[in-house]
């Protein structure tokens, strides 16, 4: 009896999201205004799954996407990567870099729900100092804690001066900081709701943003709907434009292409082994069937694609392996063809990374620097020779650990290697063992992303400063240089963004002379949509923005 009424449990429950769907879905179809509700409904698919709606654990693409149609913080990052007002419409930094100061919007609202008995509350400057010190609460257990590590360790370290006034302390000068405070982890929540919901809050948010939760089944489908009473307006009118947002979880990513070539989706997000081919052509532009059908939009992504060498010689695996000789991380840059791997496994999608760590995007990027490596065969053979390798000594097997997904791309790498004179072998590893096995130094050899958390370029130099080795920090190749420590150190008191530019490409050309690395491309965003969606832009962090967008007839 008890397996009988499970059963119908589940099945009213699924012929009430049914009924739901039917709803919206004839919603959809009705005619009038764009404004009207149900009118405009904009559905993507999130394959990776969504398992919290907390903006303090939005640590991945996923989560952050999500969240950014829920909640705000106090700044916001246009399409430049320029810090903006959202909740703060205005602050002041100290001479020396210490207090920040934000004057708050008195004009905010969260949205509507039951612990305000099914109405709202404006935010003040008491609901950030309670988020802020959530976040940073160790029982919180927040990936984001970190991004409050520069910020005085007192308790008045975040303060409410009035209830549109709040101050900032930090430890020490951090230039970047205002860029951190636009990540999602920074998000204003009621203290009510976080208390009231308790650990449900994760299926229960309650925030700020231009749409608000009506629905979620977990991995079947998530509703958000338009907040009426959202701040922002554009020439008058208040946004957002759409009427709602429907997100599925399809896992199967050739199947949600499907259903974006059908229509029922409107948003396509990044390329797939699965149908680049089909999609795009070896330039890198829509084949030519779907060029009346859908827009493509690409621009450079904060992400750097990398095989990273560890080089610290006081573990014993590293003294043993060819890898701890310079010339021979040289000799691995100058070795394989970055254009040729981009035109033939990419599409023609992202810039072969020929320059430093620093990736396309950055302010300190630059595309005629001196520093980095072309494909240079000759000069690769040169660099094994002056290491004392030749034929008759030839340089050890090196094993080279990837994830599934970029099989491909190392295959390509290691048969161009050997034309050199390496011989690489190839271990394919879980996702969770890869980064388990970095973090523990465990890996000599390893592919890798680092996709930046904040618009600054010291979040990619910070993988290579000595006090952040693993596993307290990102310093994976447990890469250690004096002279790249104090250049580091010295960009961190650097207020002026052109002087602190100098300072990143002198750390970035040095970090490539020592070749702790070799960098692989520079990343792009690649977003396909339906030829009737409008206002759709994108930033090289791959913000999904909704609250301009909407739909032609």
């Amino acid at each position: 009896m008890k397996c009988n009424f499970f059963f119908l449990k589940k099945n009213i429950q699924r012929f009430a999201w049914l009924v739901f769907s039917v709803q919206l879905f004839l919603l959809s179809c009705s005619g009038g205004d764009h404004r009207h509700l149900g009118k405009m409904i904009f559905r993507y698919n999130e394959p990776a799954g969504i398992a919290s709606l907390d903006p303090a654990f939005a640590r991945d693409l996923p989560h952050i996407w999500v969240c950014n149609q829920l909640y705000n913080g106090l700044v916001k990052l246009n399409d430049s990567l320029l810090v903006e007002p959202a909740i703060a419409k205005s602050w002041t930094i100290s001479d020396d870099g210490l207090t920040y100061r934000f004057v708050l919007r008195d004009d905010v609202y969260f949205h509507n729900d039951p612990v305000f008995n099914k109405q709202t509350r404006r935010v003040s400057a008491h609901d950030f100092v309670f988020s802020f010190n959530r976040l940073r609460n160790p029982a919180t257990a927040s990936p984001g804690a970190w991004v409050f590590a520069n910020v005085d360790t007192s308790q008045s370290a975040f303060r409410a001066l009035n209830d549109t006034l709040l101050e900032i302390k930090l430890q020490k000068p951090f230039p970047p900081f205002l860029g951190i405070l636009s990540m999602k982890y920074c998000s204003v929540l009621p203290f009510e709701a976080v208390e009231f919901y308790g650990n449900d809050f994760r299926k229960h948010p309650v925030g700020t943003g231009p749409f608000y939760l009506k629905k979620w089944e977990e991995n079947i489908k998530m509703v958000l709907r338009r907040n009426d009473d959202y701040f922002e307006t554009e020439n008058g009118k208040r946004l957002p434009y759409l009427d709602a947002v429907s997100i599925s979880f399809l896992i199967d990513k050739m199947t949600a292409f499907l259903e974006f070539a059908k229509g029922d989706l409107d948003l396509l997000s990044g390329i797939d082994p699965a149908y680049k081919d089909e999609l795009l052509n070896r330039q890198g532009d829509l084949q030519e069937k779907y060029q009346s059908r859908f827009e493509m939009i690409s621009l450079p992504y904060l992400n750097t694609e990398y095989f990273g060498i560890l080089v610290d010689t006081s573990l014993k695996e590293v003294k043993e392996s060819p890898l701890h000789l310079r010339a021979v991380r040289q000799a691995i840059n100058y070795g394989f063809d970055r254009n040729k791997m981009i035109r033939y496994l990419r599409n023609g999608i992202g810039t072969p990374g020929t320059k430093g760590m620093i990736p396309e995007g950055m302010p300190a990027f630059a595309p005629d620097a001196a520093y980095g490596y072309e494909f240079n065969p000759q000069k690769s053979r040169e660099l094994l020779a002056s290491a004392g390798y030749s034929t008759s000594q030839p340089v050890p097997p090196v094993t080279l650990v990837t994830t599934s997904d970029y099989l491909d791309l190392c295959k390509f790498v290691q048969s161009q290697l050997q034309e050199v004179g390496f011989v690489i072998e190839i271990q394919v590893s879980p996702p969770a063992a890869v980064r388990e096995m970095k973090a523990m130094s465990k890996l000599s050899f390893f592919r890798a992303s680092w996709i930046a958390d904040y618009p600054d370029e010291e979040n990619y130099l910070s993988l290579f400063y000595s006090k952040n080795f693993a596993p307290n920090g990102p310093n994976y190749t447990h890469f250690s240089n004096g002279v790249f420590d104090s250049l580091y150190r010295a960009a961190f008191l650097e207020t002026n963004l052109i002087k602190r530019s100098r300072l990143y490409r002198q750390m970035d050309s040095l970090v490539m002379y020592e070749a702790p690395v070799a960098v692989l491309y520079y990343d792009r965003v690649s977003r396909f949509i339906q030829k009737n969606v409008k206002g759709m832009t994108g930033n090289a962090v791959n913000s999904l923005n909704l609250e301009r967008v909407w739909k032609e007839e």
